[in-house]
């Protein structure tokens, strides 16, 4: 199974959802179309935000660093914060945010303590460019790398419920493999958690 279809099996029809950082707005997109969910995306960059509206998506402009005050607590069924969390300036703020304004939401992480990832900076002594981190390290867009038990450290610090977890490999599969030993195996993390 790929994210994109455990996302759809986590948020139930008919229900309100937020995307942080939506991009161009595909996730939402699909939602809307399979799952009739009424969703609200937020993005900063224009182009995207461009996009989205072309696409007939409700999106506003925001930057989430500067906070999400403008939404009430538990205000939607599900958020979302897929590959998100780990370009902000403050994740452990974002978390927490996000799981204020959300019955549920999901997470979805690229984790730093991949085995590709390991070796490469092992071997070369660089900071590693891989598929789920595809930037050299004074290019990229990630300015707080963490492992998957780096996450899960913070959300029980957090004082953050893990629902369900899932990993899945470069090529955004999930398999035996990545569930026997996902902080090894697993390219990304996608978590479903509550507070």
């Amino acid at each position: 199974m790929d994210a994109l279809e455990v996302i759809k099996n986590w948020v139930k029809k008919d229900s309100e959802v937020l995307d942080l950082g939506c991009g161009k707005g595909e996730i939402l997109k699909i939602l809307s179309e399979e799952l009739n969910t009424t969703s609200l995306g937020i993005e900063i960059d224009q182009e995207n935000i461009t996009l989205c509206i072309q696409s007939g998506l409700n999106v506003i402009q925001q930057n989430i660093d500067e906070g999400l005050s403008n939404f009430g607590d538990k205000s939607f069924d599900m958020v979302i914060m897929s590959q998100t969390i780990q370009v902000l300036k403050e994740p452990k703020k974002a978390l927490l945010e996000v799981t204020r304004i959300g019955k549920e939401c999901i997470v979805t992480i690229p984790n730093f303590g991949y085995w590709s990832t390991r070796v490469n900076l092992l071997i070369s002594g660089k900071m590693p460019v891989t598929g789920s981190l595809p930037n050299a390290w004074h290019d990229t867009p990630n300015i707080h790398l963490c492992t998957i038990k780096d996450f899960e450290l913070l959300c029980i610090e957090c004082g953050i419920n893990i629902i369900e977890k899932r990993f899945f490999d470069s090529s955004g599969i999930e398999n035996s493999l990545t569930r026997l030993l996902p902080n090894l195996l697993g390219s990304t993390a996608m978590y479903k958690i509550s507070k």
